[in-house]
């Protein structure tokens, strides 16, 4: 092979990462058991000899593939080029993250190991490599790929989870449903399609109310199960509407410093589901608070001037907001930009200013403790004299006098 000093420096790397590597060819049996002897140990041993059988589903031509199995432990495959037959390299297994103990504990569990077993299966886990940071592993493989197949863009790198369920157990393709079976399967997917159109009407339109409506279906709602763990599920299907819905507010004119925040909180919460009730709960809630963003900070009626200047406001009521740095924010005209903010608006850019100041100071004072002092600077007004003076003009009330209004409403 023309590239045989190449490999063996990347087998040599792979295993300096402790990863096990091996070439495997459709005639010959692996060295080593891919997954470890996992599945023998399970009783599982016919899963892992279908799946050598079955050698072409799992690797392709100028493409890595990555999966990960229903065990939690990821695999990668290359289909080695200028080979006599096919070759592939098999890297693996290894863990993205070290399962704790109660991870193990609902592992054995779906996996119906039996108590007395369990301690087996936390030596296994022990024994597989974990790979925090899977960026540095695929910067090797990327560089070995250029080289074996000519460039950066010869080669694709896929994640197979969504065609096979596990690399060790190949896609079936003698079983076909009825046409009863199938139609009605049909018909489940159509309603699924259409509520998640209708949800992307009702989040880009700010209709709370409808929203409020539409949340009580998804205790209803009858999820894809594309894995056989049930919270698994709930999660793909969180992350999958946390994409639309961030679409779907962008559409409705929400800019994006307002949805990356929102998303990225949802995307974090999303990992730390537990239970297939509190994902339903955590979809319903992301539903309203998309909804409310565009309630709240919908611009699509303005130009690209004005939202980039009220985005910029609402980011940060503490910066320098004066017109003139607000122009120069866009390399435009300070006068210009007041005329079209006025004219879009309705409002003053100074007004809008003092009206956004005004709300989040209500907002300090009713949740928070801080002194007045404190919640000026917050707003951006050095002086606590004028804020409290401005605060009292949106109000009716000094800063004080609102303070002890709300506390006597609770």
């Amino acid at each position: 092979m023309f590239y045989q000093a190449e490999l063996d420096f990347l087998l040599s790397i792979l295993h300096k990462l402790h990863l096990q590597a091996q070439l495997l060819t459709p005639e010959t049996q692996p060295e080593h058991p891919l997954d470890f002897g996992l599945r023998a140990f399970l009783g599982r041993s016919d899963e892992y000899r279908l799946a050598l059988e079955h050698f072409s589903h799992w690797c392709r031509p100028n493409t890595i593939c990555k999966t990960t199995d229903n065990y939690g432990c990821s695999y990668i495959s290359l289909l080695l080029p200028d080979t006599p037959g096919p070759t592939a390299l098999i890297i693996g297994p290894y863990t993205s993250e070290i399962p704790d103990r109660g991870q193990l504990l609902e592992a054995a569990e779906r996996l119906s190991i039996p108590p007395r077993d369990f301690s087996q299966l936390e030596k296994y886990y022990s024994n597989v490599p974990v790979m925090t940071d899977e960026s540095v592993l695929f910067s090797i493989l990327n560089t070995f790929a250029e080289r074996i197949w000519g460039s950066g863009t010869a080669y694709e790198i896929v994640d197979i989870n969504q065609e096979l369920s596990d690399p060790f157990v190949p896609l079936p393709n003698a079983v076909r449903d009825s046409p009863a079976e199938l139609l009605m399967n049909m018909q489940v997917m159509e309603q699924r399609y259409a509520f998640e159109n209708e949800l992307i009407r009702t989040v880009s339109q700010g209709l709370v109310h409808r929203a409020e409506q539409m949340v009580s279906n998804f205790s209803q709602m009858s999820f894809e199960q594309r894995m056989g763990d049930p919270v698994r599920n709930i999660k793909n299907y969180s992350i999958i509407c946390n994409t639309i819905l961030r679409k779907a507010a962008e559409q409705g004119g929400v800019h994006p410093v307002y949805l990356d925040s929102v998303s990225s909180d949802f995307a974090h919460r999303i990992e730390a589901v537990r239970s297939v009730r509190s994902g339903q709960e955590m979809l319903a809630e992301m539903i309203r608070s998309y909804c409310r963003l565009v309630k709240k900070h919908s611009t699509r009626q303005y130009s690209a001037m004005v939202q980039r200047t009220i985005a910029y406001i609402d980011s940060d009521l503490s910066a320098d907001l004066r017109l003139q740095t607000l122009a120069q924010l866009q390399n435009i005209n300070a006068s210009y930009l007041s005329t079209l903010f006025k004219k879009e608006t309705g409002q003053t850019v100074t007004d809008h200013i003092n009206i956004k100041r005004m709300e989040h100071a209500a907002y300090l004072l009713q949740a928070t403790r801080l002194q007045v002092q404190s919640i000026a600077q917050h707003c951006g007004i050095s002086d606590a004299n004028y804020f409290s003076k401005l605060f009292k003009k949106h109000t009716g009330m000094t800063p004080v006098e609102y303070r002890t209004r709300m506390d006597s409403n609770l």
